[in-house]
């Protein structure tokens, strides 16, 4: 028994014994009742000293150790090479979880959305044409470019999954629509589904069962992009009156080595009016946030954010976040609060205050998914009342980081607790990748599905037997 757990039980028994009142008023225990009160507690405190922040891997958790600096003009680089899935295999699933493969055979699927009545959209999506152009032409840009991922595969086009007999495999796949520009995010309004293309929010009319589009996809309004720039994807998310979208929009470089202007208006959250398409700058100083979830408990917006490379391999730690509207969280000038990058050379703006994020995710995980697991899903218990995050994985850290999906769990009060418990694990096989899991969400059964892009497929986590 820990030491902590074995001191509170003396407490208890000391004030059972000798009747002392609790500072809180409640019904008196007594005998067994006692006892099982006491054990309780002790289930409690033994838990919590074991996941405290202490026990968290580096660069992990709401107070990260945060090495020195080590800047770098070569970036570390450590890939594998990708082979497919052998037949009947898939990821490893977590105690008390089972895996298996709910659709495959896609093209980079790098997103998932589950519509009201349970069919689930892909976004089947590839890289820009103009990636291949570097507006910045620094050797780091073309590394990244080579090593953090992305299809050159065709694609560009939401597909449409549903599983008819509940037996977790899609019996039904139909394109709902093609010819998109590297679509990622997905939000159905009111009969209206909004795509994220890399350089706007697009819309057309989807009523629910629905198979194949029949409309042509209108803009809503455009999303800053640039030819040659990192961070090519976009993802959306609606409020639930369904007036409004946060659109996530990544920067065009490692910390802003071209200028600022090149980066206007990335790096930030935007929020857009579905009616009118008008748009207004929601949150900054995020340098890719990517996944996008509402935590229902503070009802506050979430997402998951790549930070900046070449500081080491240690530095800087991704995140998740809650987002409040006018915040700042520091990129370029800062990271994870008030830490200063000293290779900006831009000013940063007079007065700013970055704000340091809820929960870091470990440096170069690439965190991208980010789904909010709630309680009364097909998960165990354990799995429940948290963030589901996937992390696609480095290409500029040796040795590895990511490539795996994790849960952490939040506090009744809405909070990150200090633990970080993987759920899939073993997308890395003899120094090759088999998939790389990137997208998450859970479907109309409550289980968790996966996008793996270089897997191409779709995985589904639900509870083992």
């Amino acid at each position: 028994m820990h030491w902590p757990a074995l001191h509170a039980m003396r407490i208890l028994l000391s004030m059972n014994a000798h009747h002392r009142p609790h500072p809180r008023p409640h019904p008196p225990h007594r005998g067994l009742a006692s006892l099982a009160a006491a054990t309780l507690v002790l289930i409690g405190l033994g838990a919590q000293a074991q996941t405290s922040p202490a026990t968290l891997p580096l660069g992990y958790g709401a107070t990260p150790e945060l090495p020195a600096p080590k800047p770098q003009a070569i970036p570390t680089t450590k890939s594998y090479s990708t082979s497919p899935w052998p037949a009947g295999a898939t990821p490893v699933a977590a105690a008390g979880l089972k895996v298996q493969a709910y659709a495959q055979g896609l093209v980079n699927p790098r997103w998932v959305y589950t519509l009201p009545n349970g069919d689930v959209l892909v976004a089947e999506s590839t890289t820009p044409a103009n990636a291949s152009a570097n507006v910045f032409t620094t050797l780091a840009d073309w590394l990244a470019k080579l090593f953090g991922g992305g299809s050159k595969k065709a694609g560009n086009r939401i597909t449409l999954l549903r599983d008819t007999d509940g037996d977790g495999v899609a019996d039904v796949r139909s394109v709902l629509i093609s010819g998109l520009a590297s679509p990622i995010g997905m939000a159905w309004v009111a009969d209206t589904l909004y795509i994220a293309n890399t350089d706007a929010i697009v819309k057309l009319p989807h009523k629910l069962g629905a198979t194949t589009a029949s409309a042509t996809p209108v803009q809503l309004t455009d999303l800053p992009s640039g030819a040659g720039a990192r961070h090519w994807t976009r993802n959306i998310l609606a409020s639930a009156d369904g007036r409004t979208l946060y659109a996530a929009v990544g920067s065009g470089s490692n910390i802003a080595e071209g200028g600022l202007a090149a980066d206007e208006g990335r790096a930030a959250i935007w929020a857009v009016d579905t009616a009118t398409g008008a748009k207004q700058l929601f949150a900054q100083g995020l340098r890719n946030p990517v996944g996008l979830a509402w935590n229902p408990i503070t009802r506050e917006l979430w997402t998951a954010v790549n930070e900046r490379d070449q500081l080491g391999n240690d530095l800087v730690p991704d995140y998740m976040t809650a987002v409040r509207p006018g915040e700042h969280y520091g990129w370029p000038w800062r990271y994870f609060g008030d830490h200063v990058d000293s290779r900006v050379k831009a000013a940063a703006p007079e007065g700013l205050v970055a704000r340091v994020p809820d929960f870091a995710l470990g440096a170069h995980t690439a965190s991208l998914g980010l789904a909010w697991s709630a309680q009364g899903n097909a998960l165990p218990s354990a799995f429940q009342r948290g963030m589901v995050v996937g992390m696609h994985g480095s290409w500029n850290r040796n040795p590895v980081s990511g490539y795996k999906v994790v849960f952490v769990p939040f506090d009744a009060a809405g909070r990150p607790l200090p633990q970080v418990v993987d759920v899939l694990t073993g997308f890395i096989n003899a120094n090759r990748t088999n998939g790389r899991p990137v997208g998450v969400a859970f479907d109309g059964q409550g289980a968790l599905l996966v996008a793996d892009d270089t897997g191409n497929t779709v995985w589904r986590v639900s509870s083992a037997p």
